[in-house]
């Protein structure tokens, strides 16, 4: 067997202790415990294929540690958290939806391991598990932070039916081929605008001052922003096709 590489496997390992770590907390009924852990797990999953690329130290054990790792925190701790969170009531369809998203994650990773090498790094196919993850996680720090739902709220608000709304809504984007942008060929030192440069220091100043508000307000904006560009991707390209074939 080929050497492993231990630093940037100990970090993986420690994205895998997260998603560990927020089931248990799902278990134990600390939702919002749960929910950073998850958080975390991202952090941990950014972390160690930039070290393995710096340090030089990438390998196939690498990768395939990883994605095991990725349906840990990204995959089966998400399903449970929204289980124990709001889709017990709903039984065998909150047992199924919470099993649907943790198959969907495993697809979606398997899908992406196998199409990584033929697909463009610009963009995602289908929405990425931690940020599906994400999702789910920063939901339900955001209505444990704004007292969301209250009694005041609409029946369709409810904890349980935005619980149920995320599961199906998720679990649909990981497996579809929608493009999400990755940003991993965005050119950091290119020169921009100073516009871009106070966008930048305001988000960072509002994720500083609420977290957990404006973590939750990024997930959702990505996910908006995707659907928007893949919409506008369908209507530009179906305006094209139409006067070709009209005649």
């Amino acid at each position: 067997m080929r050497k492993i590489y231990i630093v940037p496997n100990i970090v993986t390992t420690a994205n895998m202790y997260c998603g560990f770590y927020s089931v248990l907390s799902s278990i134990r009924g600390d939702f919002q415990t749960a929910a950073w852990a998850i958080l975390f797990a991202a952090v941990f999953d950014m972390l160690d294929g930039r070290i393995a690329r710096l340090a030089k130290a990438t390998s196939q054990f690498g990768v395939e540690y990883d994605s095991l790792s990725d349906l840990v925190s990204f995959g089966f701790a998400p399903a449970i958290l929204l289980y124990q969170w709001a889709l017990d009531p709903y039984g065998r369809l909150g047992a199924l939806g919470s099993f649907l998203f943790l198959a969907c994650a495993a697809l979606r990773l398997a899908r992406f391991n196998v199409t990584s090498s033929t697909h463009s790094k610009a963009y995602f196919e289908g929405l990425a598990s931690p940020i599906a993850a994400g999702v789910v996680a920063t939901l339900i720090i955001f209505n444990h932070a704004t007292g969301l739902p209250t009694e005041w709220e609409p029946s369709w608000f409810s904890r349980e039916h935005q619980a149920l709304a995320c599961t199906f809504g998720l679990s649909s984007l990981m497996i579809s081929t929608l493009r999400f942008p990755s940003f991993k060929e965005l050119n950091w030192r290119s020169r921009a605008s100073f516009g871009y440069l106070m966008v930048g220091v305001l988000a960072m100043i509002l994720v500083a001052v609420r977290p957990e508000v404006t973590l939750f307000l990024i997930g959702f904006a990505y996910v908006l922003g995707g659907l928007i560009y893949n919409l506008a991707r369908a209507l530009r390209r179906g305006s094209v096709e139409v006067p070709a074939g009209a005649s």
